[in-house]
Formats: C-alpha cells, sequence, structure tokens
C-alpha cells in the first residue's frame, strides 16, 4: 500500500514549485459541539486540528500541475477520517465555484470515510450539495481528474470520486462505497482496491506517486484544448488498391496481416491517453480502446474497435469517452473494425442491444464533429453505431455490410457455395459504398 501523506504533502508532490494558493475560507458559526450537540464533538475537531494543522477536512486552492492551472481539492484524511461536515460542504461549494467563475479543471484528491457521524443527516446531505457544484462544473464544459488515495469510501468515493470524468488512482488504494468497518463480515477485501475497481470499469488507471504529477499534468493539457475543426481521416496504412469483388474485399479486411486499431492510433497521435472501463462494472480492453490524444498539435478523442467482437462494456466506454469529450468541446475520432457485436449469452446477460442504443444516441446528439474510418470489418449495427451518419470514410481493405455475407446467405437459404455471389451482391466493397452514399471519398 501507498504511504499515506498528509493533504499538503500531497499538493507539494503535485504542484509546480511554489504554485499552490490557498482559496479564503467561508465563514460559518458553529453551534456548541455542532448541529446535534454531539458531546465531545468540539474536544475531537480540536485535537484534530492540533494533531494536523488544518481546521477542516478539505485544503482547497489553485495550483499548477506540469504547466496547467487547476483547482486542487486535498482530503486530509488525519482530521476526523477525513469526514464530510457542513464546514468541508461550504470549502467544497466555494472550490467549485471558483473553478468555474475563472475557467479551470478541477482536480480532487480524495481521501476519506465518508460523512461525518457527529453532524448526521446534516453531513449526509453535504453530498447533494456536492454533486450539484460537480454537475453545474460539468455543464460548464471543465473537466474533473479524480485521484483516489488510501481511503475512498462512502459518500466521497460515490460524489468526488466515481463522478469524475477521469478516475486516477494510487496503488492499493482501499476504494469502494463501504468502508472496512461497514461491510459484511465474510466481504474480500480485494474486491475494495484500487486495482480491483479498474478492473471493474470503475478506474481508469493506478498510477504511482512518483508518477502522478505528469499524468495529471498530460490529462489536464489534453482535457483543456477546445477545438471545433473536425479531426481529419487517418492515411490508409494498409493496401491502396480497391478489392475486384466483394467477396475480396472480405477476405482483405480479415487479413492477419492487415494493420488495426494500434497501429493507426500510434501513427495518428504524437501521444495518447486512455480510459478504461463502462462505469458500469465491465471493460472491453480487447475490442475497444478508447481516449485522447495529440494530433497536430491538438486534442482529439478516439474510440477504435481493435477487429474482434465488440462486448458491451465496449461500447458504453464508447460512449462515455464521446459524450465527455462533447461537453469539453473536443472533436472526435472513430475507428470501425469489427465482425459484429458479441453475440453470446453472456452478452445479451450484460445488456448488449441498450449498449449499442446508447451509443448509436451518443453519435447522433454529439456537437462536437465525429469523424469516422472504417478500416476492417464493418459487421453489422454493431460496426455502424460507431460511424459517423455524414462523415465516415473507409481504407481499400474494408468492407461494411448490413451482416457478414456468410450469415446473409444462411438467412437467404442459400449454400456454402453461393457466398461469394452473395458477397457481390451485398455491394460491400468501399467503392461501392462510396457509390451509395454510405462514405465519403477522398
Amino acid at each position: 500500500m501507498t504511504e499515506r501523506l498528509a493533504a499538503r504533502q500531497v499538493l507539494a508532490l503535485m504542484t509546480d514549485s511554489s504554485s499552490f494558493t490557498e482559496l479564503p475560507h467561508p465563514e460559518r458559526r458553529s453551534a456548541p459541539d455542532g448541529p446535534l450537540a454531539w458531546e465531545g464533538y468540539d474536544a475531537s475537531r480540536a485535537r484534530a486540528v492540533e494533531r494536523t494543522g488544518e481546521q477542516e477536512s478539505v485544503v482547497c486552492g489553485t495550483g499548477t500541475i506540469d504547466g496547467t492551472r487547476a483547482v486542487l481539492i486535498a482530503f486530509e484524511f488525519g482530521f476526523l477520517g477525513g469526514s464530510l461536515g457542513e464546514h468541508t460542504g461550504d470549502r467544497l461549494e466555494a472550490a467549485y465555484t471558483h473553478a468555474r467563475a475563472h475557467r479551470l479543471p478541477v482536480v480532487p484528491l480524495v481521501a476519506t470515510g465518508g460523512s461525518r457521524m457527529q453532524e448526521g443527516m446534516l453531513a449526509l446531505t453535504q453530498l447533494q450539495r456536492v454533486a450539484r457544484q460537480s454537475a453545474l462544473t460539468r455543464e460548464a464544459g471543465l473537466p474533473q481528474i479524480a485521484v483516489l488515495r488510501d481511503p475512498t469510501t462512502g459518500g466521497g468515493w460515490a460524489t468526488l470520486g466515481a463522478g469524475a470524468d477521469v478516475i486516477l488512482a494510487l496503488p492499493g488504494a482501499q476504494v469502494g462505497f463501504a468502508g472496512s468497518r461497514v461491510r459484511p463480515p465474510d466481504a474480500d477485501p480485494a474486491a475494495y482496491t484500487a486495482e480491483a475497481q479498474v478492473v471493474a470499469g470503475a478506474v481508469d488507471k493506478v498510477v504511482r506517486p512518483g508518477e502522478l504529477r505528469k499524468e495529471l499534468g498530460g490529462w489536464l493539457r489534453l482535457l483543456t484544448a477546445p477545438s471545433t475543426t473536425p479531426a481529419p481521416p487517418p492515411a490508409p496504412l494498409g493496401s491502396s488498391e480497391l478489392p475486384p469483388t466483394g467477396w475480396a474485399a472480405v477476405q482483405r479486411a480479415r487479413s492477419p496481416r492487415r494493420p488495426r486499431a494500434d497501429a493507426y492510433l500510434d501513427a495518428y497521435f504524437t501521444h495518447r491517453a486512455t480510459i478504461s472501463g463502462d462505469r458500469c462494472g465491465g471493460t472491453d480492453p480487447d475490442g475497444m480502446l478508447c481516449g485522447f490524444g495529440e494530433h497536430d498539435g491538438r486534442t482529439i478523442a478516439y474510440a477504435a474497435q481493435t477487429g474482434t467482437a465488440t462486448r458491451p462494456a465496449g461500447y458504453r466506454t464508447a460512449a462515455r469517452l464521446i459524450r465527455l469529450a462533447d461537453r469539453l468541446g473536443i472533436p472526435v475520432l472513430t475507428l470501425v473494425d469489427t465482425p459484429g457485436a458479441a453475440n453470446d449469452a453472456e452478452a445479451e446477460r450484460q445488456g448488449v442491444g441498450a449498449a449499442i442504443a446508447d451509443l448509436f444516441a451518443a453519435v447522433a446528439t454529439a456537437r462536437t464533429p465525429v469523424t469516422t474510418l472504417l478500416i476492417g470489418e464493418g459487421g453489422s449495427g454493431g460496426a455502424l453505431a460507431l460511424a459517423a451518419p455524414d462523415r465516415t470514410w473507409a481504407t481499400p481493405d474494408s468492407y461494411f455490410s448490413v451482416i457478414a455475407p456468410e450469415l446473409a446467405a444462411a438467412i437467404l437459404k442459400r449454400g456454402p457455395g453461393e457466398v461469394e455471389a452473395t458477397a457481390d451482391q451485398l455491394r460491400i466493397r468501399p467503392q461501392d459504398l462510396a457509390e451509395l452514399g454510405v462514405i465519403r471519398e477522398r
């Protein structure tokens, strides 16, 4: 487990030298022993002040992270377990308000056990204040990048942490809605870790402390660079000759030698950072690659299929990516390459139809420009969901079809010998698609 650092130690680790400036603290008078007159509460607060040197469980201010200015919210776990009370809510609201007023991204550095018991329901309702501030900041088109420290549990995880656009975590950090003292006695502690949350699609990446400032700085630069100019389609990396027949198009697209998404992304971007997970319990790292990268000095978001059957979590992650890019005003590039959506029983149990519908909706409603390049197989609706209706191009070694030619022949009750002819009838070659108006010509 990573060493548990105090709030100001974390701020010093994250920010460029002498760049952190603390925000003014909102004033609020407290009744003796707090709103519930909880006996001994004032004494507990006094001991927390003496132990930590802080007046509350959060330190809020502005600082520069690897060259980009941001509002930082650092929790002090040594102050009553980093718990949220009324004064905490005041500080958090002021920090988010400052971020919107000055058009700054927000970086919560979370370490909390949840709501403060000594303030009862008034402490719990601070989560509603935080959720509203986060939502207003999201509507303002400002990114929120959370760093999960040890521990991140309860309402702090369910608002500041899980509600962020990109979520990073320290190795071994305890992360979960249920804290260690309120879980079932037989609960597996490994499920409540940063690493487990990455696997579950709830956290994007685990980052070592020494690499965190650079990682955060890279994300901040990428997510604070809006643009209204569409992403240009990548240049084809494979064959330059158009296929003579429909079946030849299928064979080229299925060739193991044909360039896949990784090759296109590496050639297109100077550098890139990935998001992971659908925030619904799933990931599809083998079927969908999503993130943000730099192309010709501009930030472009990307969602790319890898040539395999796409899982429901892959579609949901792509929809998450497109909606985030849309809020931040960042153009999107999608690469289509799948034989189709996963169609096994587990995919149905995971809601593959709803996941595809959600991606169709994300593309259809995006205000930011979406550019699509078909780089391989375009198998049915599972491929079309990722394609921009009016800005789709295709490489010479690709095809797009209402369904795979073999399955089309089977549906039409044709024998195996008629598959190649069926491929021609479907008009799935890039030149056919251009003539039909499905794709653009270069």
